[in-house]
Parts: structure tokens; C-alpha cells; sequence
């Protein structure tokens, strides 16, 4: 059933899409010689080894895990000998303990990851979030909460799932690739979230700049009670919350979530991801991501294997020297990194390379108060003010503005004419604002 979009979500705003890469086919870059595994690959607890130098490892055999409730294991994504286990450079600015395998490019398998289950309607919903949580899959579309937390904590509770395809971020088209190359996989593994969830209403959220992606899930759909709403091209669409009141009409209030009012969002790749663990027994092991910007001669998606480095990926693209900023994800909530070293972990999705030409270099000035931030909040919060007393270190009146409700999005600075940055006063008030309420409870405890 295709349905058009119905409800709007406030603010956002519109940036310009760049989506050159969208008719660009899937490419497969070869694994390299030495592969990074970074022990933290998801929002939770960091994973401990269970491998050791000199030990020999196969294609699918966990390598790292933890018995912490969220987090989700790593997988080795090729075959050889483990190097050394030691700090490495991370995508999110960080340095966290990697293993680091050599690869002996005979692409040895584990002999059994986990059972294949083809007949999934064999299994209870919790058997099979279980071995979700075996096959190590996140949130790929940048969050990287483990799969199986929000799948058992929404078991009883969730009669809709949103399937998030709107993809949102300017340049980033991996999504829109996945669907047109692989739509069979989503099909099915939407329907195996369907049994997990016993949901009774499904969606498709997608945006209106995908008319090719569209028309192929129309053709797929059409004797299907899965319905696909097509959406108005707005960023951020693909935000959960603006997602799930698009698609539904319903709203998320403040400090809830998504569960709490029914409703289960889901990642293009996740659903996939999913499909593949269970009907394949495979773990998480690759990632479709967008290459793109001036320092790159061509742009393009390519199908890389987790702990590939960046550097890697990028001089298969043609990586220019010129290159002033690259980012891991999309322009507007992406990480600037600062080495080429790191390699592609569970939520790299995109890698931008900016040249100067393709940058700002304007200086902030005093607010204006012309009110446009406030416009293009999709949360409804005032960032203007947020950021004044953050910088006067007032953090009681942060948390009374519900600074904590800010999805980083970016939409702030984007239509701020002073240039003042203010998704960084964002970002930094949430953080002062939890070490403050954490003290707090210390003291009452």
C-alpha cells in the first residue's frame, strides 16, 4: 500500500542534498592486509577480548564481548593471525583498545557462527533476539544502540514498526542503494521484525527525492499489508522522533521513548542485517558506505568490511591531498576525524572529504535574535538562550530549557546567520547538565 505523507513534523530545514551518489551501483573493496577491530563499536559498555596475539582466527568468529546488558560483541571479518591487541584511533576522536589482525587472504570461515534458521517461526521471538545479539547488530543508521535492547525492551509494547528510509543527510545514499540492490533481504527481514514484534501496523517512512527506490517498493508491496508513506524531502526526517510523528501522527513526549507510545524504528541496513543473521547465520561484518566531496577524484558507494581503514577506502576512491576536513557520517551530524588510520566500525555510513572550497571559514558574532533557530528546531527547544547560559555556566536554567531533549541535528547552526555554533553549546550543555544530575544522585545516595 503506498500512502503520502500525511502529518508534518516543525522545523528542520533544507539543505542542499548533494545526492550525486544515488545512481552510483554498489562497489565491493577488497579486504586489506591488516584489519583494525576497535573493542567499542556501539553506544554501551566496551567489549573485552577473547582472542590473544598469535591466536589464529576465521571469518565470523567473535573476537570481543562483554557479559555488560548493552553492548553487542565484534566479529573478525577476515582470516589470520591476531597481531597485537593495543589503543588505536577511533572514529569519535577517541583512542580505544583494538585487536588487529593480519589477514591471510584465504577468507577461512568459522565453521558455525550460529544455526542458520530459515524457518525462523520455529524459534520464540526471545531465541531469536538472542542470536541478534550473537551476530553483534546496532542501529546503522549512525545511533549504534545494540538491536537486541531495543527489540526485548519494546516485546509487549510495540504495535508499530517504522521501517526509517528516509536517509536525510545531504550526500549520504547507501540506504537508497541498499533498497534498490536489496530489497528482497529487507522484505523478508521486515518480516521477520514483524514476528519478533507481533506488529500489527508496518511502514515504510522514505522521502519524496527517491522516486526510482519508490516505485521498486510500490512494485514489491502492492499485495502487502506493509505500507510506504512518502514523505516531504525535509531534514532531519529520518530523526526517530520526527519519523515516527510523519508516519503515525504520533507524538513522543519529552524524556520517553519510542516504545512508549507504541512504535519501534528501524534502519534500512538493520532490517537486513538482521535478515542475515538469522536466515544465514551471519554476524554483522560489513557496512554499505558513501564516498563523496571534492577531495575524492570519484564518488560512490562502496560494500566495505568492518575494521577496513580509511585510509583504504578512501584512496580506492582517489583520495586528494587537498582534502581540509573529512567527516564519518553526513555534513550536519557527522564526526570530523583527525586521522585517516581509524578504520570503518558497525555505524560508519559515509566518508565526506570537504576541500576548502567546499568549507566556511566565517567568524561568529553576536546573536541577533532573529529567532531562526528557534524555527528550525525540530524539537521545539530555544538554542539561542541554551547556549547563553551555557556559556555563563548556568546549567539549572540548561536543564529547565530541556536541553537534554536536543537530538543534535545540527538545524541551529545551519540557519544561524551569526554563525554562532551552536549544536557545540548544545552538545556541551547535555554533558554538563548529566555530570551535574549525576552528582546530585551521588549525594542523595
Amino acid at each position: 500500500m503506498r500512502l503520502n505523507w500525511i502529518h508534518r513534523f516543525k522545523g528542520g530545514v533544507h539543505p542542499t542534498p548533494h545526492k550525486n551518489t544515488r545512481s552510483k551501483p554498489i562497489e565491493t573493496l577488497a579486504p586489506q592486509k591488516e584489519m583494525i577491530y576497535p573493542l567499542l563499536q556501539h553506544i554501551g559498555a566496551i567489549c573485552e577480548p577473547c582472542v590473544k596475539p598469535g591466536d589464529d582466527v576465521k571469518i565470523g568468529q567473535k573476537i570481543a564481548d562483554t557479559p555488560a546488558a548493552v553492548a553487542a560483541p565484534v566479529h573478525a571479518t577476515v582470516s589470520g593471525t591476531v597481531k597485537k591487541i593495543c589503543d588505536w584511533d577511533h572514529p569519535t576522536g577517541n583512542r580505544i583498545p583494538a585487536i588487529i589482525i593480519e589477514n591471510d587472504f584465504e577468507d577461512r570461515r568459522a565453521e558455525c557462527f550460529q544455526e542458520a534458521c530459515p524457518d525462523y517461526q520455529s524459534k520464540s521471538p526471545e531465541e531469536l533476539i538472542a542470536m541478534i545479539r550473537e551476530a553483534g547488530i546496532v542501529g546503522m543508521g549512525g545511533a549504534a544502540f545494540p538491536t537486541h535492547i531495543k527489540l526485548s525492551s519494546g516485546l509487549g509494547r510495540v504495535d508499530t514498526v517504522v521501517v526509517n528510509a528516509a536517509e536525510c543527510e545531504p550526500y549520504l545514499s547507501s540506504d537508497h542503494r541498499v533498497i534498490l540492490e536489496n530489497i528482497d533481504e529487507l522484505l523478508d527481514g521486515l518480516k521477520i521484525v514483524r514476528y519478533i514484534m507481533s506488529a500489527q501496523n508496518m511502514y515504510i517512512g522514505i522521502e519524496n527525492n527517491k522516486p526510482d527506490a519508490i516505485s521498486l517498493l510500490h512494485k514489491k508491496l502492492a499485495k502487502s499489508r506493509v505500507r510506504v508513506v512518502i514523505l516531504k524531502t525535509k531534514y532531519p526526517q529520518g530523526g526517530e522522533k520526527q519519523l515516527i510523528r510523519a508516519v503515525t501522527g504520533r507524538v513522543v513526549p519529552s524524556g520517553k521513548l519510542p516504545a512508549d507510545v507504541g512504535c519501534l524504528v528501524m534502519n534500512v541496513d538493520t532490517v537486513i542485517a538482521i535478515y542475515r543473521a538469522i536466515v544465514n547465520g551471519s554476524p554483522l561484518m560489513r557496512r554499505i558506505v558513501t564516498v563523496a566531496g571534492h577531495g575524492v577524484e570519484r564518488s560512490g558507494n562502496v560494500n566495505v568490511r568492518i575494521g577496513t581503514p580509511f585510509s583504504a577506502v578512501l584512496q580506492y576512491f582517489g583520495y586528494k591531498p587537498s582534502t581540509r576536513k573529512l567527516i564519518m557520517g553526513g555534513p550536519m551530524m557527522g564526526t570530523a576525524q583527525y586521522s585517516l588510520d581509524a578504520p570503518v566500525i558497525k555505524s560508519t555510513s559515509g566518508l565526506l572529504c570537504f576541500t576548502k572550497d567546499q568549507l566556511t571559514a566565517d567568524r561568529d558574532v553576536d546573536c541577533i535574535r532573529c529567532g531562526s533557530c528557534v524555527a528550525a528546531c525540530p524539537m521545539q527547544l530555544v538554542p539561542s538562550y541554551i547556549a547563553q547560559y551555557v556559556k555563563a555556566e548556568k546549567f539549572e536554567k540548561v536543564q529547565a530549557l530541556h536541553a537534554a531533549d536536543c537530538i543534535e541535528c545540527g538545524c541551529c547552526s545551519f540557519t544561524c546567520p551569526a554563525k554562532i555554533p551552536l549544536i557545540q553549546y548544545m552538545r556541551i550543555g547535555k554533558q554538563r547538565v548529566s555530570e551535574m544530575n549525576r552528582k546530585e544522585g551521588g549525594k542523595r545516595t
